[in-house]
Parts: structure tokens; sequence; C-alpha cells
């Protein structure tokens, strides 16, 4: 008991999340298993049953605390004192940025396992559709925000959650693009179609 205790990260939970989220999101779901997952981790077996009922139900977890995670970083950007449309611009800078020339980590799980698990895992399609909603919700906000600071230019008939769906969706898609056709093309479309739209 005592020697494991040395060896076993002091939070094996997060630890866990934080080995499978690595492995997840440069292979896909389907692809790693939990005993790549355990000697990557240098987690024992009981250990993973302990806190996850099945592989399922760790993926389910990755997806939950990724977007806890990204909400952290939605009320960083959200809590500058600039404008509307510049928060706007800068969360759709980062994940331009991140996207271009391979994929990177703090995107790509998303973008993988939307395409992954829809069809595949019932819990892991409702905890990545929660996901979603949090951020076209956050994106919403700073569209009426840009329109009430006149930072942003406010279109007929148009709600704003209905334009944070427009670019949120377009950009899921071209990120799932890019990574097909393995050019930055679909992202520097949406990157032009997007900054236009918020008055750049």
């Amino acid at each position: 008991m005592s020697a494991n205790a040395t060896t076993i990260p002091p939070d094996t939970k997060t630890h866990l999340l934080e080995v499978g989220y690595q492995l997840i999101a440069k292979k896909g779901f389907t692809a790693v298993g939990i005993k790549q997952i355990l000697d990557t981790a240098g987690i024992p077996k009981g250990s993973f049953y302990h806190y996850f009922a099945s592989k399922e139900a760790f993926g389910e977890a990755i997806i939950t605390h990724y977007f806890e995670n990204y909400k952290m970083r939605l009320e960083t950007i959200g809590a500058q004192d600039v404008s509307s449309q510049q928060k706007l611009y800068d969360y759709f800078q980062g994940w331009y940025d991140t996207q271009q020339n391979g994929c990177d980590h703090e995107k790509c799980l998303v973008v993988k396992l939307s395409a992954e698990v829809a069809d595949m895992s019932e819990p892991m399609r409702i905890a990545l559709n929660a996901g979603y909603q949090q951020i076209i919700t956050w994106l919403a906000e700073q569209i009426k925000a840009g329109w009430s600071d006149n930072s942003v230019p406010q279109p007929d008939n148009i709600a704003a959650e209905s334009m944070a769906k427009r670019w949120y969706f377009a950009w899921l898609g071209a990120s799932l693009i890019a990574k097909i056709s393995q050019t930055n093309t679909p992202l520097a479309e949406v990157w032009q179609m997007t900054t236009t739209e918020m008055g750049r």
C-alpha cells in the first residue's frame, strides 16, 4: 500500500483524465485502449475502475473535464477590458492558430470525437452537445454586447444566438475539413467570413 501511494499521483482521477485526453486527442477514442491509458499514466487497473465504470464513462468524463477548462478560457477572454468585437476576434484567432498546420490537442478532442462518437455513445454525444451549447451561449452574449457597444455590426432579421450558431458550426466543420484535406484553406475561408461579419 505505501509503495503504491508513492507512485500514484495524489489526484489520480485528474491524472487519468489528463493522460486519456492527450491520447484520445491524438489517436481518437476507439484507437486508445484502457491498458494504454493505464500504462501511460502509470496507474494500476483497479484505480481506473474505482473512478470510472467503463471506458465510455471515462470518455464522457474527459469531455466534461475538457469543457470545464474551456469555460475558464472563455471567462478569461470575457474579462478583458476590450470591446466585444475584440473578444470575439481573440476567440476565433485562438481557434485559427491552434488548428493550423496539424491537429493541436487543445482543439482536436472535440473535432475528433464529434465525428467519431455521435452514433457510438449517447452519454458522450450528450456531453459534447452540452459543451457546444456552452460555447454558443458565450458567443451569443459577446455578439449582443457588441451590438450594444457598436463594435459589431448588427444585421437585420437575425438573432445573436443564430449568428453564434452559424459561426460555431462553420468553424467546427472547417476544422474537420482541414484535417481531411490537410490544408489550412477551410480555416482561412471561415476566418475571412467571420472577421468580415464582425466588422474587422
